[in-house]
């Protein structure tokens, strides 16, 4: 089966699903879309269980086997949606509230990781259950960020005060691209740290080089590509502009071992606003807002289509279940101390939207990448139950907060009521 036929059937699922949401289920495209995808994965574990002669989840299995759910996310979709997601934010309102959202991006990914990732261990411990603690900070790492693009989708359909909204979409941006690269250092430090091969220094020099480096390289891309629509006025050739900058740059944060989602933040936010206000007709401004929405919608469709599907690949087994029902209260907990230590912190010298730490809590939403980190780890003996208590932390975040977080603003919110 060609690359075009795997599309197309991931295209064609996407339509169909998206469609049955839209006519009878109703419910925020996304959600509705992974929900389908989960029936319709369910029904066919079920069809096998009944009829075993049937093979049809093992077809089906081959298939996705065929797709490196973590290649895809994080190597190709993950550029585009953040440069879609980061283009339509207000630098300006974001910049207000930098100190709030860099100190939730840092050191509240940082506490959400080492209370995630203790208390897991300590609670796993308890029931016998085998997980070593650097491995236990590692799911910390990955399940800690907030997927931006679950929760710009989710926040485009609530109606919430901009200073609160600049927050939320200023923090899922940033706390992703800095929650890759703790990912990074403590697998790294797992793998390695047995042999003595990480220490202090090497911590130091993977944090400058992505972080540090993923900025440089978004603010050096983005700069070139507003000097390029600057001096041109056609919008079909600045929206190709925009693609390659959006390609290029992130294969060559991959090649550099920069961090590639802080580039595309970066790069999204210099487009779109310098460029949109001092590099765009009206028409071109237009035209590439529109195609960025349309590529947002057309990939955040296909990514969720397959969070609902790949749970055919996942291994489940009762012990893991045991520790994947778990993690869910643990990471909310983490969630919970990783925004209300730094907004208390923070209260002493500022003043917050009403109910901006319940919304930034519950709205922590994770999605995809939580997922494709998960599947990146190396073959361990610990993979089948982080990758199983991943995948139900990100479904209970997309279905349970997701369908209630426009509930939850109109009651706590006072000007969203």
């Amino acid at each position: 089966m060609s690359i075009f036929d795997i599309a197309a059937i991931l295209i064609g699922l996407a339509a169909l699903f998206g469609f049955l949401n839209h006519r009878y289920l109703k419910l925020p495209h996304t959600i509705g879309l992974m929900l389908i995808a989960l029936a319709a994965s369910s029904a066919v574990i079920l069809t096998d269980t009944i009829l075993p002669g049937s093979e049809m989840g093992k077809s089906i299995s081959d298939l996705l086997a065929r797709i490196d759910f973590h290649d895809i996310v994080m190597h190709g979709m993950l550029s585009f949606l953040l440069f879609a997601g980061a283009l339509h934010v207000d630098f300006i309102a974001m910049a207000d509230r930098k100190w709030t959202i860099l100190t939730l991006a840092t050191v509240g990914i940082l506490i959400s990781t080492f209370v995630i990732g203790t208390a897991l261990w300590f609670v796993l411990g308890m029931l016998g259950l085998s997980l070593s603690l650097i491995w236990a900070l590692v799911f910390g790492a990955l399940i800690s960020p907030t997927d931006p693009v679950a929760v710009l989708g989710i926040f485009k359909t609530i109606d919430i005060p901009p200073a609160l909204e600049a927050k939320v979409a200023g923090e899922s941006l940033f706390n992703d691209g800095v929650g890759v690269v703790v990912f990074t250092i403590l697998v790294s430090i797992a793998v390695g740290g047995a042999h003595g091969q990480v220490g202090p220094q090497d911590v130091l020099i993977v944090f400058l080089q992505e972080a540090v480096g993923g900025v440089v390289l978004g603010l050096a891309a983005g700069y070139i590509g507003y000097r390029a629509m600057h001096v041109i006025d056609e919008y079909v050739l600045e929206i190709l502009i925009s693609l390659a900058l959006v390609m290029v740059t992130y294969a060559i944060a991959i090649k550099l071992h920069m961090s590639g989602p802080i580039a595309m933040v970066v790069a999204g936010l210099f487009i779109g606003n310098q460029g949109a206000r001092f590099a765009m007709s009206d028409r071109t401004r237009e035209h590439l807002f529109h195609f960025w929405e349309l590529m947002d919608e057309i990939l955040n469709s296909v990514l969720f289509l397959l969070i609902g599907l790949e749970v055919l690949v996942v291994s489940f087994s009762m012990s893991h279940m045991t520790a994947a029902i778990l993690a869910i209260p643990i990471a909310l907990l983490g969630r919970s101390l990783g925004v209300g230590i730094p907004m208390a912190a923070l209260s002493v010298r500022m003043t917050f939207t009403q109910g901006a730490i319940p919304v930034l809590i519950w709205g922590g939403l994770r999605g995809g990448i939580a997922v494709a980190l998960a599947l990146s780890l190396p073959e361990n003996e610990f993979k089948p139950l982080i990758l199983t208590a991943t995948y139900a932390v990100v479904i209970f975040s997309i279905v349970v907060q997701g369908m209630s977080m426009k509930a939850l603003v109109k009651r706590i919110v006072p000007s969203a009521s």
